[in-house]
């Protein structure tokens, strides 16, 4: 009630979060819980894997490692994982830091018919280190044996004394395949995302002090793509990369979510996302009927209805923004409703839809406020909604089943 917030907006929210499979969601506010629900039989002591969305924690683990002095980023990866840890020459794998295994520029091919697979036959040269952005899986899995190397204690050892021991979390690492999957209880989940606002602090102790490390992990790390930094993704960015392909899109990963937001993200729609601006961390577990490695839609879909919780009717800004252009239903099965606010002109405007390799299917100049796009004969994937009013572009992401 002391944030505004309307009881039937909330029940909208969670309506929203349980048709798409949702398990646990938590929002918390300047350290409070103030929404907290669970779906199915799923309850607050009920652990669920974090995908890669563990990769955030993992690249902050590799922090604490180099403030206690036993690895240094600029490392060559082979100081810890073994020379022959790759199948390149010995002198492309030397190029290999554990600077480029948390920005996903190792140079490694990431085409190989299994992306996660950790064995040296796998990982094969493509490119020098530092010269391609390329979401890849076995690298990243890679710096659990960096960790375990250069501080003699495995995973879990490592995460337990530096992190849960102070923080009251629980959980572990579990060997799945290839990978190390983290799995968790959803207020866990949330106590990492606490630290991480707290940029490392917990209750006044310090867990990842160094603050130089911590800065570098939360903004762009490398020259590709903007909205990744160091195995976390950004918002507020010009453009981005999504994973499987080299396609750089224009605009912010999550127009509906803040600037500062910064998010880790795991398939089915593991979320951790920690809003400073507005001393927030919203986590969210469960399945989603999708299956991209990255569903950025379906968080921000989330972040829609978060922005809309208030009972304070919020001006209308004279300017389009993302928030104002709404597509909906979204994801679209056939008829894509297009609703431009009625204070936006539309002289001199033009209304664009781009597959998701960034060729323009149609363009056409608006006349009415709510387009109704047939959609029906557009193959399944991801799409681009564009619309330009004069120097202004707005862009939204849209799924067709």
């Amino acid at each position: 009630s002391t944030l505004n917030w309307c009881p039937e907006k909330i029940d909208r929210l969670y309506q929203f979060l349980e048709v798409n499979d949702t398990k646990a969601f938590i929002l918390l506010k300047d350290g409070n819980i103030v929404l907290e629900q669970y779906f199915d039989d799923h309850t607050s002591d009920t652990p669920w894997y974090w995908a890669s969305a563990g990769k955030s924690l993992t690249a902050f683990l590799i922090g604490i490692a180099q403030q206690e002095g036993v690895l240094s980023i600029q490392d060559k990866s082979s100081n810890y994982l073994g020379e022959g840890w790759t199948d390149c020459t010995p002198e492309q794998e030397e190029l290999i830091t554990i600077q480029n295994q948390l920005t996903m520029t190792t140079g490694l091919d990431d085409g190989v018919p299994d992306v996660n697979c950790t064995v040296d036959s796998c990982f094969i040269y493509l490119t020098d280190a530092g010269n391609r952005w390329a979401y890849h899986n076995g690298p990243y899995t890679a710096l659990g044996g960096v960790i375990e190397g250069s501080t003699g204690m495995s995973l879990n050892q490592y995460m337990n004394q530096k992190v849960e021991s102070i923080t009251g979390m629980t959980g572990a690492y579990f060997p799945v395949g290839y990978n190390n999957l983290f799995l968790s209880t959803a207020r866990s989940m949330a106590r990492f995302g606490l630290l991480v606002l707290n940029e490392g602090n917990w209750n006044g102790t310090p867990i990842l002090s160094d603050e130089i490390f911590f800065e570098e992990m939360t903004t762009t790390s490398q020259e590709f793509n903007q909205s990744y930094g160091y195995l976390w993704w950004l918002n507020g960015q010009d453009s981005y990369i999504l994973p499987g392909n080299q396609l750089v899109i224009p605009g912010s990963i999550n127009p509906n979510g803040p600037d500062d937001l910064i998010m880790a993200i795991g398939k089915n729609g593991q979320f951790i996302n920690v809003a400073p601006s507005q001393n927030l961390v919203m986590i969210r577990m469960g399945d989603y009927p999708g299956n991209s490695l990255v569903p950025t839609l379906f968080n921000d879909e989330i972040w829609e209805r978060i922005n809309d919780l208030t009972c304070t009717p919020v001006a209308v800004e004279p300017l389009l923004s993302p928030n104002q252009l709404r597509c909906y239903p979204n994801p679209v099965l056939d008829i894509l409703n297009i609703e431009i606010p009625n204070s936006v002109g539309l002289e001199a405007s033009q209304l664009s839809v781009f597959d998701f390799r960034g060729n323009q299917l149609l363009q056409l100049e608006p006349n009415q406020h709510l387009i109704k796009l047939d959609m029906s004969g557009f193959p399944q994937g991801a799409y681009f909604i564009k619309m330009q009013i004069g120097e202004k572009l707005v862009t939204k992401k849209i799924i067709r089943w």
